[in-house]
């Protein structure tokens, strides 16, 4: 038989082999969305054909409609692939229990073990995600979980995460000729320590293609779809139709040059850096395939006058802001439902504020010395808010990123951050930070970090080296805000 042509494979990690294109199927809940159903068998027959054909690595989460039970029957009908899923909880105690029953849940509707189980965590200033994934990290040890992964995770949140020794395989982030923020940090990061980035959105939604080259821009009742919906405000926010067009009509010449699809350039773009394991491709299972036409990703290379030109064009766009994960957790909210500040501000605290005399509230982190030692950690009195000195210890004690001044600010902040959120203010009210280091040499790692979170505030600061902190910590922040 003559051969056929199949996606090369690559080693996300030790024991983690998988094809370079992952086929996605976030849009089996965009097939059942409004009450249609989505003819399992089927999908299950349409998975194999996949699997078949060298696409033998699946991508799905515990919110991707049945995408997981389609799997399951597609495994019943014989079938052998790669398969990673996501666990999204809502935020709050990430016991034991909590998250093995988490996890389980996709265990046993995929009927095994997924390959790859990525987290997912929608706010940092509640830290319970350290929790779940030290918990994920014990049942890989144990073995019944094989690898970690996670999803939409900024660079500084990558990093306390690695720096407390979680064994960190992938990280599952937007990466395109649209969004081009996991180009910078979040690459340097993962090539350091051993991360492979998972692209998605590669395509942006569909948008990246000849048929969008030299039309109109649609009227927003004319997108229908999730992914169109979503990859709509990217095109806004890095500078709207007309340079979207001017990078269509770049992207369109490059592949005239090499004689493939304008999709296949964008996603060749992506696919080309040097920190990305694989890139995702969304699949509409029963509906449409695209594997022939994927597969001529691996038919040529961007050369350095195509790189040129791509950067010329991205010269008059804009930035999209920020890191990535950023969208779902600030604005300007990137994601296809727009706006998730009610489902942001809905999500529960780590905190509770008490009124302990008129006009005054205290919030207080649980820890032993506050009571013994008489403080809070904050108080709110007005619409004064001050923190007390805060330290990189998480709820059990524990310290976060030992001898990482940088990966220490950033748990701190998240402290401030609730604290200061719990009694009714923002980190953009904050009017003063001190910051107290046991060693001067950490003041860049330390201050790159306040300067993310202060960008817009910029806070009055002090910053100091002391000659001793009290306890085995690299650095201690403090904060002042005063709302509205």
């Amino acid at each position: 038989m003559p051969h056929r042509p199949r996606p090369p494979r690559t080693l996300l990690a030790p024991g983690l082999p998988a094809s370079r294109i992952v086929t996605g199927l976030w849009q089996v809940a965009d097939q059942e969305r409004d009450g249609r159903s989505l003819d399992y068998a089927a999908a299950a027959a349409a998975m194999a054909d996949y699997a078949d054909a060298g696409f033998d690595s699946f991508d799905m989460a515990d919110h991707y409609g049945g995408a997981e039970e389609i799997f399951a029957k597609f495994r019943a009908l014989g079938g052998n692939a790669a398969v990673f899923t996501k666990w999204v909880p809502t935020p709050g105690p990430m016991t034991r229990e909590v998250v093995r029953e988490g996890v389980g849940r996709s265990i046993q509707r995929l009927g095994c073990i997924p390959d790859l189980m990525q987290f997912h965590w929608w706010s940092f200033r509640h830290p319970a995600w350290l929790d779940a994934l030290r918990e994920m990290a014990a049942m890989r040890a144990e073995g019944t979980l094989k690898h970690i992964g996670v999803t939409n995770f900024d660079t500084d949140h990558l990093r306390v995460a690695v720096k407390n020794g979680i064994p960190i395989a992938t990280n599952q982030v937007s990466f395109s000729l649209l969004d081009r923020r996991a180009a910078g940090a979040l690459s340097d990061f993962c090539l350091a320590n051993g991360v492979k980035i998972l692209a998605y959105g590669t395509l942006g939604g569909g948008f990246l293609s000849e048929r969008w080259l030299g039309q109109d821009e649609p009227a927003e009742a004319d997108i229908t779809d999730w992914s169109k919906m979503k990859y709509r405000r990217f095109i806004g926010a890095m500078g709207g139709w007309p340079a979207f067009q001017r990078l269509l009509r770049e992207a369109d010449a490059i592949a005239t040059k090499h004689g493939v699809s304008l999709s296949n350039v964008a996603t060749r773009w992506s696919l080309q850096h040097p920190a990305v394991g694989a890139v995702i491709l969304g699949a509409r299972l029963t509906e449409a395939e695209h594997r022939a036409d994927n597969l001529r990703l691996f038919s040529f290379t961007l050369d350095e006058d195509d790189q040129a030109r791509l950067r010329h064009a991205f010269g008059e766009t804009q930035p999209i802001p920020g890191d990535c994960g950023d969208e779902y957790r600030k604005p300007p909210f990137l994601t296809a439902s727009g706006d998730l500040s009610h489902h942001l501000d809905s999500l529960p605290k780590i905190y509770t504020a008490t009124e302990f005399a008129p006009g005054r509230l205290r919030v207080d982190s649980g820890s032993i010395w506050e009571e013994s030692c008489g403080y809070s950690r904050a108080v709110r009195v007005g619409q004064r808010i001050l923190v007390s000195g805060t330290t990189a210890t998480h709820t059990d004690g524990s310290i976060v990123c030992p001898g990482d001044a940088g990966g220490q600010a950033i748990y701190i902040l998240d402290k401030i951050a609730a604290a200061i959120e719990t009694l009714g203010g923002t980190m953009d009210d904050v009017i003063q930070t001190r910051v107290w280091l046991r060693d001067a040499n950490d003041w860049e790692s330390v201050g790159r970090v306040h300067g993310r979170v202060f960008a817009t505030a910029r806070p009055a600061n002090t910053l100091l080296e002391v000659a001793r902190l009290v306890g085995p910590y690299a650095v201690e922040i403090e904060a002042e805000a005063v709302v509205g």
